[in-house]
């Protein structure tokens, strides 16, 4: 049986889904600290994410303690777009379709014109992988993968390149 962790008893019954909060800033470095190969970023860029992008990203809860989360935003130049930058899910409630319940909020609750979901993924981040194609196949919607950051744009750091994965399209 497939089971997800909205269909978990009694952890469901506590689990929330809502728009990330400023004071949510330290919780959510954290969490991406816990979840490696994410790249860690600034505690103040996880403030400001939850302070310029809060409609556009999600945090989930369990009796009020950050379990997973989702920062996103519109491109400036694609209002049609959501592009996920990062999801990161605690290892404790990994497999437990957290990602996916996520994913599906911020579809759902992003306002405007959305026809188009985007993110990048590094070659070696399965889990991540899986979990946008799964979720377009779901969404019975094209997934395309191209090359959108190569190796050597992040000079001597060793990072792997970046696949820009392109779901959709939605019709409003």
């Amino acid at each position: 049986m497939n089971t997800s962790i909205l269909d978990l008893a009694p952890a469901a019954s506590s689990l929330t889904l809502r728009q990330p909060l400023p004071a949510d800033g330290a919780a959510l470095h954290a969490l991406v600290a816990a979840c490696p190969p994410l790249d860690l970023n600034s505690l103040y860029a996880y403030l400001l994410l939850c302070q310029h992008h809060a409609e556009t990203s999600v945090v989930a809860c369990i009796d009020g303690v950050i379990v997973g989360a989702i920062t996103a935003y519109v491109p400036p130049k694609q209002p049609d777009t959501l592009f996920v930058w990062q999801v990161a899910v605690a290892p404790a409630l990994r497999g437990q379709k957290l990602g996916t319940a996520m994913l599906r909020h911020l579809q759902q609750q992003t306002t405007g014109p959305l026809r188009w979901m985007e993110t990048t993924i590094s070659p070696s981040n399965e889990a991540s992988h899986r979990l946008f194609t799964n979720f377009a196949l779901q969404q019975d919607a094209g997934c395309s993968i191209a090359t959108l950051f190569a190796a050597d744009a992040f000079g001597e750091s060793g990072h792997e390149e970046e696949r820009l994965y392109k779901i959709g399209p939605w019709t409003s």
